[in-house]
């Protein structure tokens, strides 16, 4: 059997109404920047992913489109810290604690989730802040990457 390399230069935007069978393509934040890489997808299909530098694959973003199947983005489980502020000052004050390592974070039922590091789980003992380390998927970018 010959595999078929699908080459993917930009991204598709679905405008239609047809059903397709959805596959999804869990991939850590790291990954979703990788943008010049091959990559399998779940049911075997391989691409070729050669988008431009700098691009971002965004989470629920088509990556693919047959007639058939509709091949999606999706964020992968990481390792996470998740930060219950107890207050309206607390989560400002986590809010600029993680704003000054230019980290980004996401807020998911009155929870701060971020990226696990040590220096930053150091920095939520050390201000006694409550939280804990899980798996999640995350939808934000990288640590060591930001924008302002």
């Amino acid at each position: 059997m010959t595999e078929t390399l699908i080459h993917i230069q930009s991204l598709p935007h679905v405008k239609d109404e047809v059903k397709r069978e959805v596959i999804t393509i869990a991939m850590t934040s790291e990954d979703r920047q990788r943008v010049h890489r091959r990559l399998s997808a779940p049911d075997g299909q391989s691409f070729a992913l050669e988008l431009a530098t700098g691009s971002v694959l965004p989470v629920g973003h088509a990556l693919y489109i047959s007639d058939t199947k509709l091949y999606k983005i999706a964020a992968a489980p990481e390792d996470v810290l998740i930060i219950k502020p107890k207050t309206l000052a607390e989560a400002a004050f986590v809010g600029h604690l993680i704003g000054n390592l230019h980290r980004d974070i996401e807020i998911v039922e009155g929870q701060v989730i971020a990226l696990w590091n040590a220096p930053l789980e150091q920095k939520l003992q050390k201000a006694g802040l409550d939280f804990l380390r899980g798996q999640r998927p995350f939808k934000g970018r990288p640590v060591g990457e930001h924008s302002h």
